[in-house]
């Protein structure tokens, strides 16, 4: 089993202890790309190293960025782990139904699972740079997992469902990465302010309901080509409406 294309983001992990730990997971079912976003302990202490025991080259090879939305830049399919349930997080997938809808989009662009931090997890804004969500099924008596406990079952999901489905076949489209997304979103949200739809005290309310829908349906590249002629069009009529006025 080949897991190149998956890759392991933590959002402002805040424990080397845990980042040590995610790291052995990492390494126990074949994983190698950990992306750390803006973190708050020192993953190259030797409290971290201590706990990846011999998975420290990880650590070494841990890539750091400023925030999210550059750690899943080449992402085309981002799965953000969450407890929090509302109207803009709709369709939680448990690890192994996650696990079956990365495995044949691994087959042909990068796919993330993002962990948000130890105390509050990620971000609404962070949610957002995800298309679909994870969310592990736990006791309301104490519902929120360890970072790393949480880390390593997701992955054993994935491994198992690679073991499963294995030769299987895939076939799925290449899904438009990350930045290209929020390119979409960036021109969706500015054409939609400027005909007047969205409210501009708050155009993210709506804005929250189309990130969903363009999540579930896993848009490609031409797909997003073909949205970007969609608002451009609007962009044009808007600016001949405006002269007439």
């Amino acid at each position: 089993m080949n897991f190149d294309n998956i890759s392991v983001v933590l959002v402002e992990p805040q424990g080397p202890l845990n980042i040590g730990s995610v790291c052995r997971a990492m390494m126990n079912f074949g994983f190698s790309d950990l992306r750390l976003v803006n973190p708050s302990a020192d993953h190259l202490s030797d409290e971290a190293r201590r706990m990846a025991v011999k998975a420290s080259a990880l650590l070494e090879g841990a890539r750091i960025f400023p925030d999210l939305a550059a750690a899943l830049a080449d992402c085309q399919l981002a799965l953000g782990t969450t407890r929090r349930f509302g109207k803009y997080r709709e369709d939680f997938l448990h690890p192994d139904q996650a696990a079956r809808v990365a495995h044949p989009l691994a087959e042909k662009g990068r796919v993330a699972l993002v962990f948000g931090r130890e105390d509050n997890g990620l971000l609404t804004a962070e949610l957002d740079l995800c298309q679909r969500f994870i969310t592990i099924p736990t006791s309301e008596a104490l519902p929120s997992m360890n970072l790393a406990q949480a880390v390593s079952l997701c992955l054993y999901e994935v491994a198992k469902c690679w073991g499963e489905l294995a030769g299987k076949g895939g076939g799925r489209k290449r899904l438009a990465s990350g930045k290209v997304l929020e390119g979409l979103y960036r021109h969706m949200r500015q054409t939609l302010l400027d005909i007047e739809y969205l409210d501009p005290q708050n155009p993210e309310h709506i804005l929250h309901t189309y990130r969903r829908i363009f999540g579930r349906a896993g848009l490609n590249e031409r797909e997003v080509r073909i949205l970007h002629g969609l608002w451009s069009r609007i962009d044009w009529l808007e600016s001949e409406r405006k002269k007439r006025r």
